[in-house]
């Protein structure tokens, strides 16, 4: 009778210790999460963050005024040294800047779809590799699967935008007054295709930095599910 009664004894403090043991666990935001909730969590947040990263290059002076400012192609800097001395493109270098940067901008409004479906198609295999991987693990994976996309979405808008502005028949009368200058080396570079390519590497170096912001701003977690899952990294 009493190994009986010692054995509930020790039954009823295991069951009262292991509640303990998952409450406090629950409190620390230490449960293990399941692997459903990791691809739920982790869409969550890379839909939040990167979705605000795109966004702010889209705005005016998005790039222009930013860490991704597109600056002339060398070619381009090559043309500007020369025709400082030539009446109306005194200033033709920080013109034909900034007419780049606005074109950046307008197709920086392609980006926030086209990333948002490639965030949704994730699987949970691919959404626990990038949880348990390097710091830019999510912007290694979204550049492989959405870099093409991207370049064909913008491709056409960035053509419309330099014509908006006039920076192709800007480009254009600067070439050619260039070219007419003697002995120098004819240059005619495509334009769009650099416009285009220098965009996406500024908004892929946004991507990594929104995705650092992600996995180490402990204050970014705002929920419950953001918590557990990024506390699976072991950095708080």
């Amino acid at each position: 009778m009493k190994k009986k009664t010692l054995l509930l004894a020790l039954t009823a403090f295991s069951l009262m210790s292991c509640a303990t043991l998952n409450g406090v666990l629950s409190q620390a935001g230490t449960v293990p999460v399941t692997s459903e909730e990791v691809g739920k969590g982790l869409k969550e947040a890379l839909t939040v963050g990167i979705s605000k990263g795109a966004e702010a290059l889209a705005k005016v002076d998005g790039y222009y005024k930013s860490p991704y400012k597109i600056l002339m192609p060398e070619e381009a800097r090559t043309i500007a040294n020369k025709l400082r001395v030539i009446p109306g493109f005194a200033d033709f270098e920080e013109q034909l800047t900034e007419k780049l940067n606005r074109a950046a901008e307008d197709a920086a409004q392609k980006a926030k779809p086209i990333f948002v479906d490639a965030i949704t198609s994730m699987t949970i295999g691919d959404a626990w590799n990038i949880l348990k991987g390097q710091d830019n693990a999510a912007t290694v994976y979204l550049k492989q699967e959405t870099y093409q996309p991207l370049y064909d979405a913008f491709k056409p808008v960035i053509v419309s935008s330099l014509e908006k502005v006039n920076a192709l028949s800007y480009w254009e009368s600067a070439v050619t007054a260039y070219n007419k200058i003697p002995l120098v080396k004819k240059v005619n570079p495509k334009l769009d295709d650099y416009v285009n390519t220098q965009a996406l590497n500024g908004l892929f170096s946004m991507v990594e930095k929104e995705e650092k912001e992600i996995r180490t701003n402990v204050g970014a977690r705002t929920t419950d599910l953001l918590r557990r899952v990024f506390g699976q990294q072991g950095r708080g």
